[in-house]
């Protein structure tokens, strides 16, 4: 999603021969005419310089980049050096370099180089992943930039609000990009302005403030009406976003119309990247209708498309696919998975890697699942009361009511069902104001049991009835019964569902790859759940659940 402009933040003047770059800068954006220009030339004229680098980080070429802002920021110096030096007053000093005189046309870009340096500095910064200095470069710009200056104090603000939603700061982020969202209004430029706005929308939803979040994408498409200005690839970005909330809310028919729309508009703009992010999207909605190898594929086809921006990926697509893979019951890719990325229970914890390690957090209580070792399933409750305090501390919601959905289903492994149905509570009071939805019914059969017995309990029940509804509609859900005391795990189900196919015991820890003693454990707390004492009564209990 491009917010910054595709040249020089000051389109810039420069002369020589009687040629003036602005003109060519607008005629033929991008690199290609400027490598045509003896690069001597350029050298000397440090506004030129600055506006070439700007131009090279846009299209991604950062290494390229750098010499041209060094090449300003020496005659930056140099200038400075020779004023500080000199005993006559001049606001312009003419520095020399080997004998080669620095060039300057228009004074006015000459003196406004240092916040333009600045801006492209931080932009450079946040691109390599250095967000401490991204924030410092960005401020510095701020600070250089005239009050009324609104469209380029827009610039630094944006790069700003990136570093910080990067670091997991969503209230700071928030805040700097409402300030760029301002100052590109006020400098009447409104692609940037609601592009800006889908960024801010998007952070709202890692608040966990999805109607905030719906509200903002709405404004933004009712600005683009009234501006009557072709927007297709800022309104593609829209739709997008507002899919992901209608999902959320467990609107699926919603969501996939907000992606149709989402996926004509990216085509007609021709987005790089667009396909991907629209494979990432309709992923989603493949998994909570159930279809989870259609998920794959699309998220296949994403990996494929990737194209990196200015975005902090939370949510990568590995991970993605390692939360399907756990659904599938396929603990042996995601174990696979958690040791490509080297991540341990015990990391330092990061908001760009925070996705990754609630799905650690899952990979282990599959595992405890799988064998039932006790140090498993505590390094799992330890990651989690980890993760929750630090998106408490950060304000993410929605990373707050993934972990406790988590924790509960922890506690739940544990048969710590008192434990579970507290925590459950916990992430429903919050989840209740704003409608969420998918983030409990795509969990299946145990959280369905387990909002049961919630709705048992109180809270809101005209909120709870929509979650027990949403989880009788899912693909492959069973219907929440009556009488139903405590939930199977997926390895339990899957037992249940060989034994019911006529499997025998060892037949059953052959075709599932543990061992004899583990199928017998399993057995018995199942049967435990169901209140049966043989298999040809659980199977018919099962079958009364809704699990066969």
């Amino acid at each position: 999603m491009h917010l910054l402009p595709r040249i020089s933040p000051r389109l810039i003047s420069q002369s020589e021969h009687g040629v003036r770059w602005t003109e060519v800068f607008r005629k033929r954006p991008g690199c290609a005419w400027v490598k045509a220009v003896p690069d001597e030339l350029i050298r000397t004229r440090p506004v030129l310089s600055t506006g070439y680098g700007w131009a090279l980080l846009d299209t991604g070429d950062l290494d390229a980049a750098e010499p041209r802002l060094q090449d300003a920021e020496r005659w930056l110096a140099r200038a400075a050096e020779i004023t500080k030096a000199s005993d006559e007053e001049s606001d312009f000093p003419t520095p020399k370099v080997d004998g080669v005189a620095m060039v300057v046309v228009d004074k006015k870009e000459f003196q406004s180089l240092p916040a333009t340096i600045a801006s492209a500095r931080a932009y450079l910064a946040q691109a390599r992943g250095d967000l401490p200095s991204a924030e410092v470069y960005a401020q510095r710009a701020l600070d250089l930039l005239p009050a009324d200056d609104h469209f380029y104090r827009g610039i630094p603000a944006v790069i700003m609000g990136l570093a910080y939603w990067s670091n997991g700061a969503l209230a700071a982020a928030s805040r700097s990009f409402s300030d760029a969202i301002t100052n590109f209004q006020m400098a009447d430029n409104h692609i940037f302005a609601v592009n800006g706005t889908a960024v801010l929308a998007a952070i709202k939803m890692a608040q966990g403030r999805l109607h905030e979040a719906y509200k903002s994408y709405q404004q933004a498409l009712q600005r683009v009406a009234e501006q009557r200005q072709p927007m297709p690839s800022a309104v593609a970005n829209l739709h997008r976003g507002i899919s992901e909330i209608q999902r959320e809310w467990g609107d699926l028919e919603a969501a996939i119309d907000a992606l149709s729309k989402s996926q004509a508009l990216g085509q007609q703009a021709a987005l790089s990247e667009a396909p991907y992010r629209y494979s990432v999207a309709l992923a989603l909605v493949k998994k909570s209708q159930g279809d989870f190898d259609g998920a794959l594929d699309l998220l296949d086809e994403a990996a494929q498309r990737y194209q990196r921006d200015r975005l902090p990926d939370i949510r990568p697509i590995a991970a993605l696919k390692t939360r399907i893979w756990l659904q599938q019951g396929r603990l042996a890719d995601a174990l696979g998975w958690a040791r490509q990325q080297n991540l341990a229970y015990d990391d330092d914890l990061g908001y760009l890697r925070e996705f990754e390690h609630i799905t650690l957090a899952r990979i282990l209580i599959a595992q405890y699942n799988d064998e039932p070792i006790p140090a498993t399933l505590q390094r799992a409750q330890e990651l989690l009361a980890r993760l929750l305090q630090a998106a408490e501390d950060g304000g993410r919601g929605g990373s707050v009511i993934d972990i406790l959905v988590v924790q509960a289903l922890a506690h739940q492994a544990a048969g710590n069902s008192t434990a579970a149905r507290t925590t459950l509570q916990q992430a429903l009071a919050l989840a209740a104001p704003e409608g969420y939805i998918s983030i409990f019914v795509d969990e299946g059969p145990i959280m369905a049991a387990l909002l049961h017995q919630a709705a048992q309990e109180g809270g809101n029940p005209a909120y709870m009835r929509q979650l027990q509804d949403a989880c009788g509609k899912g693909a492959g859900q069973p219907p929440v019964m009556q009488g139903f005391v405590e939930p199977l795990n997926e390895r339990e189900v899957q037992i249940l569902r060989l034994a019911a196919a006529g499997y025998k015991n060892k037949e059953i820890a052959s075709e599932l790859v543990i061992s004899l003693n583990t199928v017998l454990y399993h057995t018995k707390n199942l049967y435990g759940k169901l209140g049966v004492n043989k298999r040809t009564l659980a199977i018919i209990k099962a079958r009364e659940l809704g699990y066969l």
